[in-house]
């Protein structure tokens, strides 16, 4: 008989490849071109290849190895959508040989999004992708797909006052020029306070790379904590020197 989990493998395995790349036809098409000015900011940035390769205990990166590795690897991990495989609902995983088919499962992945691209458009080319990978399978099994969340990307600018007087107090405080980074992340509560209060809002780090935001042992150090409290006063300061746009 067909078997599910072999319908739902074959999904998966069409919906991205070993290089990352996306293989969902037309999810590239809103994205914002990449500008000079943004290049060459990705240029400057502190960052090193070989350094992020060995943290993260991997072999080798995607890129690593190109001519810009640097650029490329930083620009597929801001501002390229990406796409994750999460894990199978109702298969078998506990520990030994058993070998269950499973009549039902439920395969999770995510997509980050990035300017332009809005949730309602990557819902349409996915579902539409899905259905013609399973037609084209042959498969006589019925499958549903269903986007549990869907959050608009957001990008502010980063020449915006705010932001010089971000980058001004950083200077003060850790006597570092601060790099301008985009990072992946589902924080939709940014976008819905940029609309309520129709002001630029800005991400001001107070924290370490190694703080493991949201697992079970995050934690905060306490010369952050401090420098944290001289860095928003020093940003009050600096926003107070500033004429608003």
């Amino acid at each position: 008989m067909h078997e599910a989990m072999t319908d739902l493998v074959n999904i998966f395995a069409n919906l991205v490849d070993c290089h990352g790349n996306i293989k969902i036809p037309g999810i590239m098409d809103s994205v914002k071109a990449v500008t000079e000015e943004e290049r060459k900011m990705y240029q400057t940035i502190d960052f090193d290849v070989e350094e992020s390769r060995t943290d993260v205990g991997a072999k080798k990166l995607i890129h690593e190895g190109n001519e810009d590795a640097k650029v490329k690897t930083l620009m597929h991990r801001w501002r390229f959508p990406s796409l994750s495989l999460h894990g199978i609902e109702g298969a078998f995983d506990a520990p030994g040989a058993k070998t269950v088919i499973p009549m039902q499962v439920i395969g999770k992945f995510s997509i980050r999004i990035v300017p332009d691209q809005t949730p309602a458009e990557i819902e349409k080319l996915v579902v539409a992708h899905c259905k013609e990978v399973h037609r084209t399978s042959g498969s006589p099994n019925d499958i549903k797909i269903s986007m549990e969340l869907g959050c608009q990307p957001w990008m502010s600018d980063p020449n915006h006052p705010h932001f010089v007087a971000g980058r001004n107090a950083t200077k003060l405080v850790h006597n570092v020029e601060p790099d301008m980074i985009r990072e992946g992340g589902s924080s939709p509560v940014i976008l819905s306070f940029q609309e309520a209060i129709g002001e630029n809002v800005m991400l001001l780090p107070m924290g370490c790379v190694d703080d493991g935001a949201h697992s079970q042992n995050e934690k905060m150090n306490r010369s952050d904590f401090l420098n944290g409290i001289k860095l928003f006063a020093a940003y009050l300061e600096e926003v107070a020197k500033v004429k608003k746009r």
